[in-house]
């Protein structure tokens, strides 16, 4: 949804009709994944992708039929169908997309929850009768549901989506309601979770190019440095928030949670050590240290002489970074982001 959501804006200050196009189910290799969001207007304009340039041109005229009927569609791509070498999947993968008109008071309630880093799910009927197609409804983890579906639907979409949001893994689900046997209802619940955080101990020169490739993948920015010449506004003006403090202090400031990746840049034991003693048994689904094999082997040393189970000591990524052949400190950020987001692709699978 993000990524979308600069254009959406301003089609709604233009009051344009937009149709919204997400991908609710995939299969083999198809090369975006459930969540994946392409908005449209009937003048040609569009944003986001639902596979990597695939259908975009098949959904896109779903979307303006969409738009001038009023009709959700459940559209199918793949390579059994007739069409699959038209849209582009003879690679093997098949998808599923889900094209509505916008609904603007959901998509404005929502904004505002991503806009504070709320975590929310949305769960929306992408199969059943006519009335219910593409109504929604969205539930945070306390308080009452925004939006509603129909009565004897509400309640279990909301469970439902409760369910989901704990997991954190958006889901495609049949409901089991009787009184509708004749036409099965379907939804798609989508998790929207708060943006990753990537928290840099050290306001080094990598720290400055790592920060900005970061923000460029959508994550959260933190730089933790008590010096004050290394970490300074002047050095991070782009970084969401900068501590100058020792570790012990910082990371009373800051969440660790499994939606955060750590490094540490400094190669100064004193802050990366005490750093890393209260990282290591968090959730953060990524630790990465700077340094050499020898100085991995050195701090390895430390850290269980000070007391820190080996098997947390095991999770330090390091030397940091994919084995690129980096050399410039932007290539050296290439290579740790790069190792972030494989971690954090296979944390969100496992």
């Amino acid at each position: 949804m993000r990524d979308v959501i600069p254009d959406l804006d301003q089609w709604q200050i233009e009051n344009v009709p937009v149709a919204l196009a997400t991908v609710v189910q995939t299969w083999g290799s198809a090369p975006r994944r459930e969540g994946a969001k392409m908005a449209l207007t009937p003048d040609g304009r569009i944003t986001g992708s639902v596979s990597g340039g695939c259908v975009e041109g098949a959904v896109f005229e779903a979307g303006v039929e969409t738009l001038e009927t009023g009709r959700p569609q459940l559209l199918h791509f793949g390579v059994a169908d007739e069409t699959a070498w038209d849209v582009g999947l003879a690679c093997g993968g098949t998808i599923e997309v889900f094209v509505e008109p916008l609904d603007r008071a959901v998509y404005d309630f929502v904004r505002s929850l991503l806009a504070e880093e709320r975590p929310a799910a949305t769960a929306t009927v992408i199969r059943g009768p006519a009335g219910l197609l593409g109504k929604k409804l969205v539930v945070q983890r306390s308080g009452r549901p925004f939006g509603e579906i129909a009565v004897g639907v509400d309640g279990v979409a909301a469970a439902a989506a409760h369910t989901a949001l704990a997991v954190g893994r958006s889901q495609r689900l049949a409901l089991d309601l009787p009184d509708r046997a004749a036409e099965p209802v379907e939804l798609f619940i989508e998790v929207l979770l708060p943006s990753p955080t990537l928290i840099m101990v050290g306001g080094v020169h990598i720290a400055v190019a790592l920060a900005t490739l970061a923000k460029t993948l959508g994550y959260q920015t933190i730089v933790v440095d008590p010096r004050r010449a290394f970490g300074s506004e002047a050095r991070f003006p782009h970084v969401d928030q900068l501590i100058q403090a020792w570790p012990d202090e910082a990371f009373r400031q800051v969440e660790l949670n499994a939606a955060t990746a750590v490094t540490m840049l400094t190669h100064d034991p004193k802050i990366d050590d005490p750093a890393l003693k209260i990282v290591l048994p968090s959730q953060a689904f990524y630790v990465g240290a700077l340094g050499s094999k020898k100085t991995h082997n050195r701090r390895r040393e430390r850290l269980l002489a000070a007391g820190v189970a080996e098997e947390q000591v095991n999770r330090i990524h390091a030397p940091i970074g994919l084995e690129i052949g980096a050399q410039t400190p932007e290539e050296i950020a290439l290579a740790i982001m790069a190792e972030i987001t494989a971690a954090r692709r296979k944390a969100e699978v496992a």
